[in-house]
């Protein structure tokens, strides 16, 4: 049996085993890069470990320690207080506040894990705090992530731009920028009204945090230092506490600087986030260690266990040629439409598990052929197969999704693990059905 087929059907296993039971996908996953690897790919352990993803871990590590020690000092219920007043107390208003601040960061030029890593834990710490589906907030920040990433001045508009012209395409610069964020737009408008957003609408609250939150799931969170109260969760929630001041403290200060200084040197100077984040927490941790010594274990570990496992796995299958031969398999088919379809889902699937960057540079590059004969418009293959291999990012394998499984407050993780999969599957699913009917197959729009 040739090493393509062994992997993805060790793949199938491996999704088997973890759903029946209980057992965390990552080990199953470092299991089968090592036996399927060696024996199979013919690789040697430390091949297999250059596929570990350092750096995603790190970055895993580097920001959910980080906003360990702002959770604890008060710092992160400080900035939800800060975003209620920005909205005038409408809860429903937080989430779009997330969505359009984080397609503002990729758009002038963040990359997306970046964006994700500094508005998730915010975002997130809001929804545990004010009732808001967990799923939806956390969603809304990655969809407004990849709804800015197609800009010109963006990783994902440059990385595009750059094939089109190189390969003598149509320029579609603009096209690709407008349809992911029209997608992504257009998806959130949906998951706000399905997650819950509806009962949203018309409520306020005050900046203090709350003492009692239903969630949607129906467990109950407790706020930091409010008084007892009953719990909210209803459509009648308005003005639940009056706006009380909180005086902010020395080692908040502190805090914010160090966030502000994350992100200045993660979005203006390039440097790697994980690295930067967990410097300016050991830094935080020095002025009091003993407040901060349990941020340690606040670290998802499971989770990271969880996608350093597949993503090895996943480098193992690209080592043995399989997506090379799922897209050769796909291209050899003859009809454009059905081959700017199934590229698609190619681009769709795998960029679930690896690399968005790294996949659109693939997929446009196997459409290459086809579209140079003008059967079919190669603007319109170009943004659906940008956009295909993007909106996956929720995946809770990409780094995106990882980071608001790894950043959920106050929520039973395997539990919302399962919700961001189903999700995600969802999407893998009907998503580059969409952005292929969207904008390939409608005449007119590109």
């Amino acid at each position: 049996m040739s090493p393509e087929i062994v992997t993805i059907l060790a793949l199938v296993v491996i999704f088997a085993i973890a759903t029946f039971l209980p057992i965390n996908m990552g080990a199953l996953a470092f299991v089968a890069a090592f036996v399927v690897g060696t024996l199979s790919v013919g690789l040697t352990t430390d091949e297999i470990l250059g596929g570990f993803p350092a750096e995603l871990v790190l970055t895993l590590i580097g920001v959910t320690y980080l906003f360990a020690i702002a959770q604890n000092n008060g710092t992160v219920d400080l900035l939800v207080r800060g975003a209620v007043r920005l909205v005038g107390g409408h809860v429903a208003a937080i989430p779009w506040i997330m969505f359009f601040v984080t397609a503002l960061l990729t758009a002038i030029g963040a990359l997306s894990p970046a964006a994700v890593a500094i508005i998730a834990p915010i975002a997130l710490t809001f929804a545990a705090r004010h009732g808001i589906n967990p799923l939806l907030m956390g969603m809304m920040v990655i969809h407004g992530a990849q709804g800015g990433g197609f800009s010109p001045i963006s990783v994902y508009g440059v990385t595009v731009n750059t094939i089109v012209e190189d390969e003598g395409l149509p320029d579609a610069s603009i096209q690709v920028f407008l349809g992911s964020l029209i997608f992504n737009l257009a998806i959130a408008l949906v998951l706000f009204f399905v997650l819950g957003g509806r009962k949203l609408l018309g409520r306020k609250v005050a900046a203090a945090p709350l003492e009692h939150v239903e969630h949607a799931h129906g467990t109950t969170v407790r706020g930091h230092g409010a008084a007892p109260g009953p719990a909210v969760g209803g459509d009648d929630d308005e003005h639940i506490h009056p706006d009380v001041p909180q005086p902010v403290r020395f080692e908040q200060i502190l805090t914010l600087v160090g966030l502000v200084v994350v992100a200045v040197l993660a979005l203006v100077f390039d440097l790697d986030i994980g690295f930067v984040a967990i410097t300016v927490a050991v830094v935080l941790a020095l002025f009091s260690a003993q407040q901060h010594k349990g941020a340690v274990t606040q670290i998802s570990w499971s989770t990271i266990l969880l996608i350093a496992g597949v993503l090895t796995y996943v480098f193992v299958l690209q080592e043995a040629g399989t997506i090379d031969y799922v897209g050769d398999a796909v291209t050899g088919l003859g009809a454009p439409l059905v081959i700017a379809l199934l590229l698609c889902y190619i681009g769709g699937v795998v960029s679930a598990f690896a690399s968005s960057t790294a996949i659109i540079g693939v997929a446009i590059s196997l459409a290459v052929p086809f579209l140079l004969t003008g059967d079919i418009g190669a603007v319109g293959v170009v943004v659906a197969l940008s956009v295909a291999s993007t909106i996956v990012d929720v995946s809770p394998f990409s780094t995106n999704g990882a980071l608001v499984l790894a950043n959920a407050q106050d929520v039973d993780k395997d539990r919302f693990y399962k919700q961001i999969l189903a999700y995600a599957t969802i999407v893998v699913v009907v998503g580059p059905l969409l952005a292929w009917l969207a904008f390939v197959v409608v005449p007119g729009w590109f």
